[in-house]
């Protein structure tokens, strides 16, 4: 079940967020450093909504999603909405919850009338890149790398 994020989800949000990650920590240069922005995630509903998968009354996966003139990192075009942390606890992945949280932001930004939206994501996630290739978006540009990790953004076409 997909739901609007309550302030009293944040806790749990950033745990599944940091169970996400972990296993890209040999990756990247700082882990500690790296850690401490991901534990930020609840920050994003001031900027966008956070949306949040549950399963049996439990927090499985996450994703913001930050509207078109949202204030957003300048690596995106500034009109473009943008998907943000899509986190998935390793224990609930293989359900598609990845995949429907995706499609939510998609949903958002077709409700805020947009032609286009856009991710940022890495070759190391092996998962989530297939997975937006998939859904239909396609490699834009080269973002600034995260502590040594290459990133590229990818948009979608709703139009």
């Amino acid at each position: 079940m997909l739901r609007d994020f309550r302030s009293t989800d944040a806790e749990a949000i950033v745990r599944v967020a940091l169970a996400a990650f972990a296993e890209f920590e040999p990756h990247y240069s700082d882990w500690p450093l790296f850690t401490t922005h991901v534990a930020k995630m609840p920050e994003l509903s001031k900027a966008g909504e956070i949306i949040v998968a549950e399963e049996s009354g439990e927090i499985v996966g996450a994703v913001a999603y930050v509207g078109p003139q949202a204030p957003k990192p300048a690596f995106f075009d500034p009109a473009w909405p943008v998907i943000r942390m899509l986190v998935v606890d390793p224990a609930a992945r293989g359900k598609g919850i990845g995949r429907q949280l995706t499609e939510e932001c998609v949903r958002r930004a077709e409700r805020d009338q947009s032609p286009v939206i856009a991710l940022h994501t890495t070759t190391i996630m092996t998962v989530a890149l297939p997975m937006y290739l998939r859904m239909g978006f396609v490699r834009v540009r080269d973002a600034p790398d995260i502590l040594g990790v290459p990133y590229a953004v990818y948009a979608k076409s709703l139009a």
